[in-house]
């Protein structure tokens, strides 16, 4: 960074660290003995939709990086694309295999990146549930920032959230996780799949 930049107040980007997802198992250990939240066995990796071959060929490597898993049952991989125009690749899992699911978001990542995808990722996230109270939460890293935050949308059919619940969440995974500090950045994620 230079003198100019120092003066005109532009900041480096930060770099993506795909190696923070695998803090997610011990955040949520420390989310379910505070919240009661649980993990769901699902997580997504959002992208800017991207169209083509070099893309189709992308999705077909990872599809085949993740079959090559001889312990999971089903689709590994399904693309899906939401309301806002954003595509998803979701893996499946069952809720006791975080560190499995956490290997394919970073699998998915990390493909993505290598094919030049990289500007084009936007987010990841593990989905949450609290049984007892049948809601939901998801933990959103986001990819370029490099840091983490709770999204927890309220139930029913407006779209509102649960700030309160996502600054507890956030105070009590600052020893697990990389949480990200401007709360202007905390985007919600309606409709992502998996939450």
């Amino acid at each position: 960074m230079g003198l100019l930049d120092i003066l005109l107040g532009r900041t480096k980007p930060v770099a993506p660290d795909l190696d923070q997802l695998f803090g997610l198992p011990s955040a949520a250990v420390t989310l379910e003995a505070a919240t009661g939240f649980v993990p769901t066995g699902s997580g997504a990796v959002c992208f800017a939709t991207v169209e083509g071959a070099a893309f189709e060929q992308t999705h077909r490597e990872v599809q085949a990086l993740l079959d090559a898993d001889a312990g999971r049952d089903g689709v590994p991989v399904r693309l899906s694309r939401d309301g806002y125009g954003y595509s998803w690749l979701v893996s499946e899992r069952t809720p006791d295999r975080l560190p499995e699911l956490v290997n394919d978001l970073h699998a998915v990542n990390s493909s993505m990146e290598v094919n030049g995808f990289g500007p084009q990722l936007l987010c990841s996230l593990a989905g949450f549930r609290n049984p007892a109270e049948d809601r939901a939460l998801a933990l959103v890293y986001l990819y370029k920032r490099g840091t983490f935050y709770p999204f927890a949308p309220l139930p029913g059919e407006e779209q509102r959230r649960d700030n309160a619940l996502e600054l507890r969440v956030k105070a009590t995974l600052g020893n697990d996780l990389r949480l990200e500090e401007d709360l202007g950045r905390w985007f919600p994620v309606w409709g992502a799949p998996g939450l």
